[in-house]
């Protein structure tokens, strides 16, 4: 029987530092911990925290001649990792030790099937047959709950979905049965059911293999749900370390404290998301009962202003509205079906309103919110904006309709144009729609929009790549509002952002909206988010609208089974900040 006291990974002192040119970066600094058999520690943190690097440097990943990595110790079963070679270091990747990587894509092969890119791994490290590691993949599949393993076997990864393509990958990590499993961000932008998941199936795998694991998030409810202990890693350092339930539920460095707060209450609605900046300069000295109510929205307060909210006429009209795909086979390309992505759905979104649209990957949700500014053409149905229809526009009027309606998109980096500076890209919506005299005014218009979404005047004349992802979704609202738009649709523009920059841009469109008021769309996977921003909310489930209510109504007595679903997988949901 295997001594929990000896642990299966020790890690003494490690230090990571990147040099550039003549400047040195210290990425990770004296970084302590042990990881025991059958156990889990979750690593947390921000990105630029640190996390990663360490991940990446105990994997012997980073191996470039400006990186200096140093320690008293890497051990795992014992032995010293850092005095292994290359070639025994090759051994032990994948054998003793196995990584999953935060994107599942960018980790598989796109030209070889995912069947055979595990058959590679397994012969790499173990002298078996070709026959016998096919059975072995086989029986992996089936281990990680993976639908028709025998369709998975022969599919490329561009053909799954992103909760598949991920279990391929836990599928491929366990192939060779590590005693240790390093899992980096494996659930980040995944649908919080998948993710639940996802969870559950690695804690099922460990509770039947003993191997212990590193769960590396930026989601304190994430690490809540599947820690055993828990590391809070900032600017490179551990500042806080011990069992999960003793540092979530009495946290003592104002950083942790920032993380819990950060994520939106299952249980007070609150007038903005506090923020990590808020812990860190002390603003509450009081604690988070001070804070609480200090940020907490009156019941009274939000009933009137809904009521009022509901007086006025709708601003935007969707009726009985379809969005059809043909499926096509044979030679002649014969349509034989269609998906349904919208089916036969109605709402309406009232001036000055926000209304939250919820499902889980492939419900509709996306198809409906480029359906409503017919970036997809409808199949059926009618969609009216300020009593015009939309759907009876020419290219000119709905040139017109599109300066009132906007969208911000979920990958800012692919939204905008690599070769243009982000002052242009604001500028460029101004031009096409003829808004502002000259180009001296449209710039000083884009200096001022870049200062309202909390970047700086200066920064002009940069490019996409120079900014961080939650810079960058500032950048595309800020495009988005040059033209002053009555409507804008949010598709999943928070879904893959840490949660404490979640929270900065979250508090950014709620300070907008009181601005600029226009009235919301905010399209997402995760309830809590929804709730937090919603007036109502539409729940979306194989095109169809499975329950639309009032936002806090929905989420204290869901009518619907599925809806129930959507909120038991918010992760760490029983978490609250106390102190």
């Amino acid at each position: 029987m295997t001594n929990i006291l000896t642990p299966l990974l020790h890690v003494e002192n490690l230090s990571v530092s990147f040099r550039n040119g003549k400047s040195i970066f210290h990425a990770v600094q004296e970084v302590s911990f042990d990881v025991f058999n059958g156990q889990t520690l979750g690593i947390v943190g921000e990105s630029g925290s640190g996390k990663s690097v360490t991940s990446l440097a105990l994997m012997r990943l980073l191996s470039d001649r400006n990186t200096k990595i140093e320690s008293n110790a890497i051990q795992l079963n014992g032995k010293s990792l850092s005095e292994l070679t290359d070639g025994e270091m090759r051994f032990v990747r994948g054998k003793q030790m196995a990584m999953i990587f935060q994107e599942p894509m960018t980790s598989l092969n796109p030209v070889f099937r995912c069947g055979n890119q595990i058959i590679e791994a397994i012969l790499a490290h173990e002298n078996i047959s070709g026959k016998a590691a096919k059975t072995r993949v086989m029986e992996l599949f089936s281990q990680v709950k993976l639908p028709r393993p025998d369709d998975i076997f022969l599919s490329y990864p561009h053909q799954l979905s992103g909760g598949q393509k991920q279990r391929v990958m836990i599928a491929m990590a366990l192939s060779c049965s590590p005693s240790l499993l390093i899992a980096d961000e494996p659930t980040t932008a995944l649908d919080v059911t998948v993710q639940k998941e996802i969870l559950l199936l690695l804690k099922e795998i460990q509770s039947n293999t003993g191997m212990g694991m590193i769960f590396i998030t930026h989601d304190l409810g994430v690490v809540a749900d599947i820690a055993d202990q828990t590391a809070v890693m900032h600017h490179g350092k551990i500042v806080e370390y011990g069992p999960v339930k003793q540092v979530l539920n009495n946290p003592q460095h104002p950083y942790t404290k920032g993380l819990l707060a950060c994520r939106p209450s299952t249980t007070i609605r609150l007038s903005r998301l506090p923020v990590v900046n808020d812990f860190l300069e002390n603003r509450w000295p009081a604690g988070a009962s001070q804070m609480l109510n200090d940020l907490s929205v009156k019941d009274t307060e939000r009933k009137v202003r809904l009521q009022k909210l509901y007086t006025h006429s709708p601003l935007l009209e969707v009726e009985n509205l379809q969005t059809w795909f043909p499926i096509k086979h044979g030679l002649f390309s014969r349509v034989r079906a269609h998906v349904k992505a919208v089916d036969n759905v109605s709402f309406e979104v009232y001036p000055g309103e926000t209304l939250g649209l919820v499902g889980e990957s492939g419900c509709g949700k996306t198809t409906l919110g480029r359906s409503i500014l017919r970036l997809v053409e409808p199949t059926a149905g009618k969609i009216t904006f300020q009593n015009t229809v939309v759907n009876s526009l020419n290219n000119k009027l709905l040139r017109e309709f599109r300066k009132n309606a906007q969208i911000v998109f979920q990958d800012p980096y692919s939204s905008l144009n690599p070769g243009m500076t982000i002052g242009h890209a604001i500028m460029e919506p101004l031009l096409v729609h003829g808004l502002l005299p000259n180009s001296k005014s449209r710039k000083e218009r884009a200096h001022e929009l870049l200062e309202q979404v909390g970047l700086e005047a200066s920064h002009f004349q940069r490019y996409p790549h120079e900014f961080s992802g939650g810079q960058r979704q500032r950048i595309c609202i800020a495009r988005a509002l040059a033209v002053q738009p009555k409507l804008l649709v949010c598709d999943e523009s928070v879904s893959a952002l840490d949660v404490s920059v979640q929270a900065q841009v979250l508090n950014l469109l709620n300070h907008l909206k009181q601005t600029y008021h226009f009235t919301f769309i905010f399209i997402s996977h995760d309830l809590s988010v929804v709730r937090y921003m919603s007036d109502r909310v539409m729940v979306m489930k194989d095109g169809k609208i499975e329950e639309l209510a009032e936002a806090d109504q929905l989420y204290n007595h869901p009518q619907s089974a599925y809806t129930q679903k959507l909120i038991e997988a918010i992760p760490g949901k029983n978490f609250t900040l106390n102190n």
